[in-house]
């Protein structure tokens, strides 16, 4: 896979960031270390009632912003995607504000908090989000942990930045569901806490650019890092278990990891588990008539208009579609984003339907090179005839890029699935995982 000039431009530039940072560094104030919450919640949360939306979570320590001191952060690419002005403390703290605020849904009970709970490392532990009116969507929430760090925001990369990615759940009929931005922005204008907020932030009143700015910036605090896998790499030898040590190297070779969740095919990359590109495999395709939806999609959906394109993806069947919604490229067909992979154990469930419920089903989907009657599958998805110990070392490698917050959550969540993975795994196919790659239908007409 080719390395993204996004990050292609690093080894270049490398002397003038570094410069940069000497003079321009990261404020420890206003990026304080949060400390260890002990009230988490292990497994799913309950189904709200019906018409309803979920509990809004509630600011505690772990919505705090990180600390610029972790180990395993990498400093230089931060500080490229990162620009000084959206560090000062007023904009974080107002944004952080915003964060939580349900005056900004069409009914006053839903914020952004409430798909991207801190307590589950801004997930929301659900297959798909349920938002206003206890409306469900199609996709499952990702974390809001190093979006800094992602080129593209969404499952589909429909936008490019924190901002752009703020407004959208806001008007979004399924999530947040006001009448626009202006509506949202008009029922805090008259909070003279906001107002003052505004001021010192920005030194203007309340409005809608400095609003979703305020989202972003807070957004762009959330760096998550400092986990034992980090500390191995910097030469802690003992900081992870054998098993996991076992995992890496497997997720570099025979397990193919690698081939999504790194910026280069032959250079093993430990900071963010990700390709920043967009892959179909073989989740959720063959239970939808895609090639239909496909036609639909072109029909209905004027290429480039992001409020029709965010409805379909959150509220029609169209959103199995992926990156097609965005590009209307035949080879984007159910193609979503590489997520990063820090925190996953937290995460789950997995995948952008939410459909795979532990890490180990994560894995039989892989071993057994899952949707080779999709079409348009991936070329490097697979049967990888991983034994059973194999991937129990894969999945302890996952577990060690946990951050030191959720430490508690993910030991929990961890043996939680284990435990399930002993008794349920309906993924698991151990002679398709044995045997060769069958061959691929050709796409049907377009």
């Amino acid at each position: 896979m080719p390395v993204n000039a996004y990050f292609s431009q690093r080894a270049l530039m490398r002397a003038a960031f570094v410069a940069v940072l000497l003079l321009l560094p990261l404020s420890r104030a206003v990026l304080a270390a949060p400390a260890v919450r002990e009230d988490t919640i292990v497994g799913p949360p309950p189904a709200p009632a019906p018409g309803q939306a979920p509990p809004l979570p509630q600011a505690g320590p772990l919505a705090e912003p990180r600390s610029s001191s972790q180990v395993g952060l990498p400093a230089v690419l931060t500080q490229y995607v990162i620009s000084p002005a959206t560090l000062r403390p007023a904009r974080i703290a107002l944004g952080q504000k915003l964060f939580f605020e349900p005056r900004l849904s069409g009914n006053g009970t839903v914020a952004c908090a409430t798909c991207h709970d801190p307590a589950r490392a801004f997930s929301d532990g659900r297959p798909v989000s349920i938002g206003i009116h206890g409306r469900v969507g199609q996709r499952n929430a990702p974390t809001v942990l190093n979006a800094l760090y992602n080129k593209h925001q969404f499952w589909d990369g429909r936008v490019t930045t924190l901002e752009q990615q703020a407004a959208l759940p806001i008007t979004n009929p399924f999530e947040m569901g006001s009448a626009s931005i202006g509506d949202a922005v008009s029922r805090i204008a008259s909070d003279k806490d906001y107002q003052t907020q505004f001021m010192q932030a920005f030194g203007r009143g309340v409005n809608e650019q400095d609003m979703l700015s305020a989202i972003a910036a807070y957004e762009r605090t959330l760096a998550s890092f400092d986990a034992p896998f980090d500390h191995f790499i910097v030469g802690e030898a003992n900081a992870i278990s054998d098993p996991a040590k076992r995992g890496w190297e497997l997720f570099n070779t025979k397990a193919r990891c690698h081939l999504c969740h790194a910026l280069t095919d032959n250079q093993r990359d430990p900071t963010l588990f990700m390709d920043n590109d967009f892959h179909n495999i073989g989740i959720g395709i063959l239970r939808h008539h895609v090639a239909p939806l496909a036609q639909q999609a072109e029909r209905e959906l004027a290429q480039g208009h992001l409020p029709a394109i965010d409805t379909a993806a959150i509220t029609s069947e169209m959103s199995v579609l992926g990156r097609f919604l965005v590009t209307r490229k035949e080879s984007d067909i159910a193609s979503f984003k590489t997520p990063g992979l820090r925190n996953i154990v937290v995460t789950g469930p997995y995948f952008h339907d939410g459909s795979m419920q532990t890490l180990w089903d994560v894995m039989d989907h892989y071993n057994k090179g899952d949707g080779i009657t999709d079409p348009w599958l991936d070329k490097d998805m697979q049967p990888l005839a991983l034994s059973e110990s194999e991937i129990d070392d894969v999945v302890a490698l996952l577990a060690s890029l946990t951050s030191p917050q959720y430490k508690q959550i993910g030991d929990q969540e961890y043996a939680r699935q284990l435990a399930t993975s002993k008794v349920n795994r309906p993924q698991r196919d151990t002679g398709r995982a044995f045997g060769p790659k069958p061959k691929q239908p050709p796409p049907p007409p377009h």
